[in-house]
C-alpha cells in the first residue's frame, strides 16, 4: 500500500512537516504501507506555472499522480489569515477532480495560536468533502504551545490508527472478495443468489454490504467504524404517528 503525505510548509524545518511525518509515523505503525512526502515549497513554481500554462511541469505531475495513486493521504498546512495557505489550496486546485473519490485523507494544521483549531473543521474539511474524499472523524491541529503536550501526542496516535484502519482492508472484504471470486468462476455469487432469493432485501445493499452510504459516527480500534444509515437518521428525527 501506499500513503502519500503532502506537507506545505514554507521553512526548513517547520512545525508543519514536523507534524506530518509525526502523523505519518502513528499511520504506519498501524499499518504496512510505504510512504512518500511531498514538500509543496520545493513546487511552487511549477504549480504557477500550471495555473499559466494549463500543463503540468514533470515534478509536478509526478507529484499529482502519486497523490491519485495513494491507498491514503495525509495533508498538512500551516495556518494563513486563519484558512489553509494558498500553496495549499493551489496545489489542490491543479489536482484532477477525480483523483480523491473515496480516498481517506487525513487533514492537519499548524499556527501560533490555538484561536485557528477550528481551521480544520471550516476550512479543510469542507474542501476534501467538496473533492468527494473521505476526511477522517479526528483532525489534528497543533499550535505552538501543543508541542510536547500530551493531549496533542493523542491526537496524532488516534488519528493515525484511524488513517490506517481505512487503508487496510478487513478480513471480512478480503474473505468476500475471495469467496466472490471463487464461485463467479463457476458461476453466479453467493452474494447475487441471496438477493435474488429475498426480493423484499435492497439489492444493491446485498452486493455492497460495506458500502458507505451513511454518516460515519464513530471509529473504536476494537470494534471498527460505525455507519449509520442516512435515512435511519432521518427516521429517528420524525415525530412519531
Amino acid at each position: 500500500m501506499k500513503l502519500v503525505v503532502v506537507s506545505a510548509g514554507l521553512s526548513s524545518p517547520s512545525s508543519t512537516r514536523l507534524l506530518a511525518d509525526r502523523l505519518t509515523a502513528a499511520t504506519l505503525g498501524q499499518v504496512d504501507a510505504e510512504a512518500e512526502v511531498i514538500e509543496l515549497r520545493d513546487l511552487a513554481t511549477e504549480i504557477a506555472q500550471h495555473f499559466v500554462t494549463g500543463f503540468p511541469p514533470a515534478r509536478l505531475a509526478a507529484a499529482l499522480d502519486a497523490v491519485a495513486a495513494a491507498d491514503g493521504l495525509i495533508a498538512v498546512t500551516p495556518v494563513f489569515a486563519a484558512s489553509y495557505s494558498g500553496l495549499f489550496k493551489s496545489f489542490f486546485d491543479v489536482i484532477d477532480k477525480d483523483a480523491l473519490t473515496g480516498k481517506p485523507v487525513l487533514v492537519g494544521a499548524t499556527g501560533g495560536t490555538a484561536r485557528h483549531s477550528l481551521v480544520t473543521e471550516h476550512a479543510l474539511r469542507p474542501l476534501f468533502t467538496y473533492l468527494r474524499a473521505l476526511v477522517l472523524p479526528t483532525a489534528v491541529y497543533a499550535a505552538s504551545e501543543d508541542w510536547g503536550a500530551e493531549g496533542l501526542a493523542q491526537r496524532i496516535t488516534r488519528a493515525g490508527r484511524e488513517l490506517a484502519r481505512f487503508m487496510a482492508p478487513s478480513t471480512d472484504e478480503s474473505s468476500e472478495d475471495t469467496a466472490g471470486r471463487s464461485t463467479n468462476e463457476a458461476g453466479p455469487s453467493a452474494t447475487a443468489t441471496a438477493a435474488a432469493a429475498a426480493p423484499d432485501v435492497d439489492t444493491a445493499a446485498a452486493i455492497a454490504p460495506r458500502s458507505l452510504h451513511g454518516a460515519i459516527t464513530s471509529v473504536d480500534p476494537a470494534a471498527g467504524f460505525e455507519v449509520v444509515p442516512f435515512a435511519q437518521r432521518l427516521a429517528a428525527l420524525r415525530p412519531a404517528d
